[in-house]
């Protein structure tokens, strides 16, 4: 019996010594893995947390020695830790310790941001939730009281959720700044707002000085590279489904893209977007909305680039359904100008449905490039606007230039999401000395877009635009190269400018003299261009596309204009 509990004792004691092994074993490894004296402390999940972008990482003696993006999630320790008059947490991150003032970190997600009110830096948009969908419109200067975000983005909001009187939405971080002075300010670097504030307004488009020169930077996206130099051919929704011979076409001709229709009075294809916001448009397509795909991946397929051409604000099939968005006469009916309806480019409803169609042109028929036409109200209808004979809507009393500026951030900054580009057409004129009637200013939007597009077309001029002596049509290279030096001021002066591609005129002349524009003559065109530095390549204007014409001229898309 004795024996027995001498066995048991030993056993006993043999046991005790591993679990104390143990433990030192188990200790040992904590420590080696955790830091010193961490066995005694608890650790949670939490974030870093500031009013601004970056949190400010400290060592164990207290000083400064890093900043990292709030937001970030790390390992925070259960003690506060007072140190002066200041207190601490030490936390863990890539597995090293740092300490950070307790006021910047939290462990909710949602209390990541510390603001609770901002300014608006320039008039934008508010949103109802995260998608497109619009709210309203809130203006320079303005103050909104912070609620929450969407997500950050390197320590920056992407969209802050805010309340503005009593509208609630989300509004664009970049848009907000943090005091009144900031946002009444106007960006003047390199004596933008002298240059500006020479620039007339007796057309009535609106003031240069009271719109955005802030600089934007542009997106490069790595799985949807923009050629430096396109040169594409323009296709309308009627030929769009003989596809094959304009990519062999373009294949042998030094062409590198395709313009094709989305929108052009004619409606290209009936998608879920076209039917939920225009049944009319969509009872109207032109092509079969899977055949219309088909055609555009072919042509990415040859690895042709690939853009869709939206017109903006003259829609007659948009206007039928939706009369409450058009410019009226002054019986409150739809007004009719050039033989079509045009919804206000001031009714968000209209920004909303063109930048959900390309949205979905982006991710369902696979364009690179949305190109907005008609980003403008009609010309020539000052007088009518002036007189009361036409209204043109103006819900939030803006400037029409703002309003197009306003509609181009709203374009950009929902198309870049999906990983596209944007680019908008502009009237020659919109490069002249001031604000254009129908709201189109050169620097406003090319500040603004990845690309701008001026239509110089020759006949489109007076017969002796510039002072030249010659009737201007019947000289392109000498017309393009003056108005070429138009945009190159305008393109210098602002800070972020889009790639200047242009339109070509590449069909003969409308006007008298009549001249046919062979490939001499379209080649001037290009050359002018490429001569003042706007290299970033031509789009052939052929409102019918027609191929015997492309051929005709295809001797001009053969040369290399950029050595």
């Amino acid at each position: 019996m004795a024996k027995k509990k001498k066995i048991k004792l030993k056993l006993g004691r043999i046991f005790g010594l591993l679990v104390f092994v143990g433990l030192i074993i188990f200790g040992i490894t904590f420590v080696t893995k955790n830091g010193i004296g961490t066995l005694k402390d608890k650790t949670v999940k939490a974030y870093l947390s500031s009013d601004t972008k970056n949190v400010s990482l400290y060592n164990s003696e207290y000083e400064q020695i890093d900043e990292i993006y709030r937001g970030i999630e790390v390992v925070k320790y259960d003690k506060d830790i007072k140190n002066e008059d200041k207190t601490y947490n030490k936390i863990k991150y890539n597995k090293e310790v740092y300490y950070v003032l307790s006021d910047n970190i939290v462990l909710d997600e949602k209390d990541i941001i510390k603001e609770k009110e901002k300014y608006v830096r320039t008039s934008t948009t508010i949103y109802k939730d995260t998608s497109n969908k619009i709210e309203s419109y809130v203006k320079k200067g303005e103050k909104v009281d912070i609620l929450g975000f969407d997500k950050i983005v390197d320590g920056e909001v992407n969209r802050y959720k805010i309340k503005y009187n009593d509208i609630e939405g989300y509004v664009y971080g970049k848009y907000l700044v943090d005091t009144k002075e900031l946002a009444d300010s106007k960006y003047d670097e390199n004596g933008i707002q002298e240059y500006m504030a020479k620039m007339g307004n007796s057309l009535g488009g609106g003031t240069a000085t009271n719109l955005d020169y802030y600089p934007y930077e542009k997106p490069h996206f790595e799985d949807n590279v923009m050629p430096d130099e396109v040169r594409a051919l323009y296709l309308n929704g009627s030929v769009v489904s003989n596809i094959d011979s304009y990519i062999e076409f373009a294949k042998k001709n030094n062409i590198n893209a395709l313009v094709i229709d989305i929108k052009d009075g004619a409606v290209s294809y009936a998608s879920p977007v076209m039917e939920e916001y225009t049944k009319t448009g969509a009872g109207n397509a032109i092509n079969d909305y899977e055949d219309y795909k088909e055609y555009v991946k072919k042509a990415k397929d040859e690895g042709l680039y690939v853009i869709g051409r939206i017109t903006t604000f003259k829609d007659s099939f948009y206007v039928k359904d939706h009369p409450e968005t058009a410019i009226t006469n002054k019986n409150g009916e739809p007004f009719k100008y050039n033989d079509s309806y045009w919804p206000s480019a001031y009714n968000r409803d209209v920004w909303e449905f063109a930048v959900s169609l390309a949205i979905e042109a982006v991710k369902e028929v696979g364009f690179n490039e949305i190109q907005f036409d008609y980003v403008r109200f009609p010309d020539r209808t000052t007088t009518l606007e002036r007189n009361g004979t036409i209204n043109l809507n103006n819900t939030y009393e803006e400037e029409k230039a703002s309003a197009l500026q306003t509609f181009a951030m709203y374009a950009c900054d929902n198309i870049h999401e999906v990983g596209a580009y944007v680019s908008v057409d502009v009237f020659g004129e919109s490069a002249s000395d001031y604000v254009t009637a129908y709201g189109q200013f050169w620097p406003a939007i090319s500040n603004i877009v990845d690309v701008i597009s001026g239509m110089p077309y020759p006949d489109h001029f007076n017969a002796h635009e510039f002072g030249i002596s010659e009737v201007v049509w019947t000289v392109p290279y000498t017309l393009l190269n003056e108005w070429g030096k138009l945009v190159k001021g305008k393109q210098s002066i602002i800070p972020t400018p889009a790639v200047a591609r242009t339109w070509i005129q590449t069909y003969n002349t409308v006007k008298t003299p009549t001249v046919i524009y062979d490939a001499d003559k379209v080649s001037d065109e290009i050359k002018a261009l490429y001569n003042n530095g706007l290299t970033g390549g031509y789009m052939t204007w052929n409102g019918v596309s027609n191929l015997d014409k492309y051929k005709e001229v295809s001797a001009a898309f053969r040369k290399a204009y950029n050595r």
